[in-house]
């Protein structure tokens, strides 16, 4: 899945030269968090509903007049960009490592889009299939060649669908995977696995 996939178009924007009170109003409006500034077509500054309510908070008594300071005074600069074509987990990783909730789409320096940190949380749900009917599984693999063949392998045998797999190390020497798949009979799959030697921690075993 890719930013182009997921984020929002086209894209509301406000010019260095608007007051904070206007931008403000946008946001209220349109009912969003992130308003790229934009002049001469080039994204030059980005500003959020949280940046401006910082700046005229009654605890900031000398802070800037929302009717008569404009954006440029309050906005961010140098802002961190994605492209369409970038993978949605880069750009979850951009966010995630410098701590902001949105990144404007330029494409050839154009902007084109915006994805926020709500657009990658629903790209999350669509990749690990939790929008369809579905059950879960849950698996610890030795980390060697084959091993998930072999899961995958035993779910066709059983006529099984799957509808997404997740797989992330886990101490170096495991694999941790998580399948969504097309029945909620997950207790009788569980229980075969567990007869062909997987561990298996979602669902886990009856007590009885």
């Amino acid at each position: 899945m890719l930013v182009k996939d997921v984020m929002h178009h086209p894209v509301f924007t406000v010019g260095p030269e608007v007051s904070l009170e206007d931008a403000y109003r946008l946001l209220l409006e349109k009912g969003i968090r992130h308003l790229p500034v934009v002049e001469g077509g080039k994204v030059v500054g980005i500003i959020t509903d949280r940046d401006i309510r910082l700046a005229t908070s009654h605890l900031n008594p000398k802070g800037p007049c929302p009717g008569c300071t404009q954006v440029a005074e309050v906005m961010t600069r140098g802002v961190v960009t994605a492209h369409p074509l970038d993978p949605v987990e880069e750009a979850a990783r951009v966010m995630r490592e410098r701590k902001i909730g949105s990144l404007p789409v330029l494409e050839d320096g154009a902007l084109v889009g915006i994805v926020t940190g709500i657009d990658l949380l629903d790209a999350l749900l669509k990749l690990t299939g939790v929008t369809e009917p579905s059950g879960r599984l849950e698996v610890r693999l030795p980390d060697r060649v084959g091993e998930l063949a072999r899961l995958t392998g035993f779910l066709a045998g059983r006529g099984v669908n799957i509808h997404s797999l997740l797989s992330y190390p886990e101490n170096g020497d495991y694999v941790r995977a998580v399948v969504r798949v097309n029945t909620l009979e997950t207790h009788l799959l569980a229980e075969g696995l567990r007869g062909q030697g997987f561990e298996v921690l979602w669902p886990p075993k009856k007590p009885w």
